[in-house]
């Protein structure tokens, strides 16, 4: 994500004096709730309104951010650790065209 934009996710929680609000708890809860909804666009169908995924999908990121912020977490960081330990379980060698879990690999 660009820095201007990340500027002005944390701009917008402390304008309105948020951060009060932004403990783990409570944006983990939030990030559950605002994925729900995300969910919710595809409950009757796989087609979806574009337009209401994208608010949907943005509200379940600007969340993510304000826990990275709370947590002092950095993205690049946390994700890359991630995916080292992805790549570890699932090697392409034997995960590809395959959905099996990695225990079933």
């Amino acid at each position: 994500m660009k820095v201007e934009t990340i500027e002005r996710i944390r701009r917008f929680s402390s304008d309105r004096d948020w951060g009060q609000y932004h403990t783990a708890p409570n944006i983990a809860k939030s990030i559950c709730i605002e994925a729900a909804e995300l969910l919710e666009c595809y409950q009757w169908s796989d087609e979806a309104n574009l337009e209401h995924v994208k608010e949907e999908l943005a509200d379940v990121i600007v969340y993510c951010q304000n826990m990275l912020d709370c947590l002092g977490l950095d993205v690049d960081e946390i994700v890359n650790s991630k995916m080292t330990k992805n790549e570890a379980k699932y090697p392409v060698e034997k995960a590809r065209w395959s959905a099996a879990k990695y225990t079933e690999l």
